[in-house]
């Protein structure tokens, strides 16, 4: 007997023998039981294609109606929201708190409280538009550099916790890759050309709102004329990115690549010259760049001395693992700056009383960027550096409101003594 069957769009012809009637076979009740000839081979192929088939679609189904939500919610119990914290709980510094909505003095160290209402300086535009200057921006790319040829973290991977020492992140899925970042310069009306021009370097860039408030600020005359420079990262964030790479990591490379791969840019495209005087050096930065500011005038205090941070990321972030520097960035306050000499180093500070707590799966006790920041402002005091905190009710990780309130009377006192001349 002749069978036709179809299987992927084919028709195939098979051959039973003839003449084959069902076996029998005799039951443990003693009864007969027919069984049935085996199946032809593409009715069984078909029927094995047909199971593979839907195997597959159910496991599809799982990873995206099961997988992907519990991914989620790993995620979001890695993530919960940050407590709020009182300033004044025992053991945090003791500090003086402002009425609502005003900003700390310009001219006084110390610790200050600020909030819960955020508003804009009257006397500043809203917006961040540059009205008294010009802004040129250029691109670099990875392959152009010597100190930064990149690297990335693979999409939707973090890291483990070493299980021999949970102060170190084990991160197996970074891996060689290139990158491109935007440059952008801010240069006042008020440059006179080919002079020597002081200037601040901003992470996480471009920064048009940096540049309007410098805008604003040099046109009145309370800051001098100086240029600003935004640089962009290399890309993600955290423990195996590039962006970590550059902002996490307590050398002075950082700082080296700025100087020899950025900035003789920035004075060829822009066409201004550029201060070696480290009194008229200024760096900044939000979260990581915010730590990076710090690392870069702390190793390289001969470039600069000025210093400006929001949401600081004083804690263990450094990746890859260091010994001269285990706990990252929370070795300042733990060992660097009350175990060294006091530096010339001017700095302000800001954090939330909402700012993180314990983002990812380590669970170190130095993951706290309150904490870390209260710890600062002591260190900082106790070595008698000229430094201001504050202290922001109501505000989250690099609140937005609180960066407005605040950023003209921070870079008001990060530049305090700078010679009048300056201006």
């Amino acid at each position: 007997m002749t069978r036709t069957c179809r299987m992927n769009g084919f028709a195939r012809k098979t051959s039973e023998p003839q003449g084959l009637k069902p076996a029998a076979f005799v039951g443990s009740n003693g009864t007969a039981v027919s069984r049935a000839l085996p199946k032809p081979i593409c009715e069984t192929r078909s029927l094995l294609a047909r199971w593979v088939s839907n195997y597959l679609l159910a496991v599809v189904a799982f990873v995206f109606l099961i997988a992907f939500p519990l991914r989620g919610l790993a995620q979001q119990s890695e993530r919960p929201a940050p407590p709020t914290r009182d300033p004044h709980t025992p053991g945090y510094v003791i500090t003086k708190e402002l009425a609502d909505g005003a900003n700390a003095p310009a001219d006084v160290d110390g610790n200050f409280i600020i909030g819960p209402t955020h508003n804009n300086p009257a006397d500043l535009p809203a917006d961040s538009a540059v009205r008294n200057g010009t802004v040129i921006e250029f691109t670099m790319s990875s392959a152009d550099s010597k100190i930064y040829p990149g690297i990335a973290r693979e999409p939707n991977t973090f890291g483990t916790s070493d299980p021999s020492d949970p102060a170190t992140l084990l991160v197996s899925t970074s891996h060689p890759a290139p990158y491109t970042r935007k440059v952008a310069v801010y240069v006042p009306k008020q440059y006179v050309a080919r002079a020597e021009a002081p200037f601040i370097v901003s992470a996480d860039g471009p920064d048009p709102f940096l540049f309007a408030t410098l805008d604003a600020l040099i046109h009145q005359h309370r800051v001098p004329s100086m240029i600003a420079i935004a640089i962009g990262n290399g890309g993600g964030d955290a423990q195996g990115s590039e962006r970590s790479l550059e902002y996490d990591t307590m050398s002075g490379v950082y700082a080296e690549f700025v100087e020899k791969e950025v900035l003789p840019l920035v004075e060829s495209k822009a066409h201004v010259k550029l201060t070696k005087d480290p009194d008229g050096r200024a760096t900044m930065g939000y979260s990581s760049g915010g730590a990076c500011a710090l690392i870069m005038a702390w190793y390289h205090p001969e470039l600069y001395h000025r210093v400006l941070t929001y949401s600081g990321t004083f804690i263990n972030q450094q990746w890859p693992h260091s010994q001269q520097t285990p706990h990252g960035a929370w070795e300042f306050h733990e060992h660097l700056i009350a175990e060294n000499p006091a530096k010339p180093i001017r700095i302000w500070m800001e954090v939330g009383d909402r700012d993180l707590f314990n983002p990812n799966v380590m669970r170190d006790g130095m993951h706290d960027w309150v904490l870390a920041n209260e710890r600062m402002a002591k260190v900082l005091a106790d070595k008698e550096y000229h430094y201001q905190f504050v202290f922001a009710r109501n505000a989250v990780h690099v609140d937005r409101a609180t960066v407005h309130q605040t950023l003209a009377e921070a870079l008001e006192y990060v530049w305090r003594g700078y010679p009048a001349s300056a201006h």
